[in-house]
């Protein structure tokens, strides 16, 4: 059989260190364009509620870096870095096995382009099960406003975190948003694994069979991936981060200000107009590059060196 990353998914712990070893190296990287993204994609604050937020992606960074320091960049970065492993790894695993499925009268041949979105649509849907919940910690804790980066004893960590929610709101507050982050993934998913395939082909003919693509095609290859998903689906993930960043609200307190996916939609476009489900998408982008061609290259790299040291 030919060497190429699909069919090497045959020890379930290789698969598994490669994955990990991948969605580090995006967290990593990646980690402070998306605390930029999550605060873009918030609606503005009452102008009695402080200073106003800087309207760009440049801008805002130079205020949080003048007012909470430069570490407000990684704030959360430890809820997807402790699950990143099993996450990533899961998406690969289950993304193997399942292009397997879908295309098995042709074992010696890659997935077709078709089995290949229809087994990223399938992972996209699956894995939202568990990023559903260490996105909303991830995004509460984005989201902490502390002005005096001296003071420090009004901020909660990722466990006091998770644990306020589910103390506040139980079992089902930690999944708020999950309807929309399958939304979201699956079909992003899809986009994501079929561009992958795609673009590595077109930058090194042959190498789905072969598996003998270069770092820089990796690279390309996944940073185009990455770009590809998050423009598909970038409108439902401000949806997404605006109802996750909402709390249940306690006996007596105002109902919260979205109260689903539709009325969402609606009001952020009445509100801000349409262009507030495309704020922050620059930045989105450029972080998908990054991350996602660290990666598929860190992936690649890790699964190949362990099946040569077997």
């Amino acid at each position: 059989m030919e060497f190429w990353p699909e069919f090497l998914a045959s020890s379930w712990g290789k698969e598994f260190v490669a994955g990990g070893i991948g969605g580090m190296a995006g967290v990593i990287s990646g980690y402070p364009l998306d605390t930029l993204r999550i605060r873009l994609q918030q609606p503005p604050a009452p102008s009695t509620a402080g200073p106003r937020r800087p309207p760009s992606a440049l801008g805002l960074l130079r205020s949080i870096l003048a007012s909470e320091g430069p570490a407000a960049l990684y704030r959360g970065m430890a809820v997807p870095l402790a699950s990143v492993t099993f996450q990533n790894a899961m998406v690969f695993q289950v993304y193997a096995v399942l292009s397997r499925a879908f295309d098995s009268k042709n074992m010696n041949e890659p997935p077709s382009y078709g089995s290949v979105a229809l087994s990223g649509f399938g992972t996209g849907a699956l894995q939202s099960l568990i990023l559903s919940p260490v996105e909303l910690v991830k995004i509460r804790l984005q989201l902490q406003m502390i002005g005096d980066k001296g003071r420090q004893h009004g901020r909660l960590g990722p466990v006091s975190m998770a644990k306020e929610i589910k103390k506040k709101e139980g079992i089902r507050g930690l999944y708020r948003g999950l309807s929309i982050t399958v939304l979201r993934d699956a079909p992003a998913h899809g986009v994501y694994f079929w561009t992958y395939e795609y673009a590595r082909e077109q930058l090194h003919p042959g190498c789905r069979k072969t598996g003998q693509e270069s770092l820089g095609t990796m690279l390309i290859a996944g940073g185009l991936a990455g770009v590809a998903s998050w423009i598909c689906c970038y409108p439902l993930d401000v949806v997404k981060s605006r109802l996750q960043a909402q709390s249940k609200p306690r006996a007596g307190q105002l109902p919260p200000k979205y109260l689903g996916i539709v009325d969402c939609i609606r009001k952020s476009v009445e509100e801000e107009g349409v262009a507030v489900l495309f704020r922050g998408l620059g930045t989105a982008v450029t972080r998908a590059f990054v991350v996602n061609g660290a990666i598929f290259s860190a992936y690649e790299l890790a699964l190949r060196s362990l099946f040569n040291n077997n």
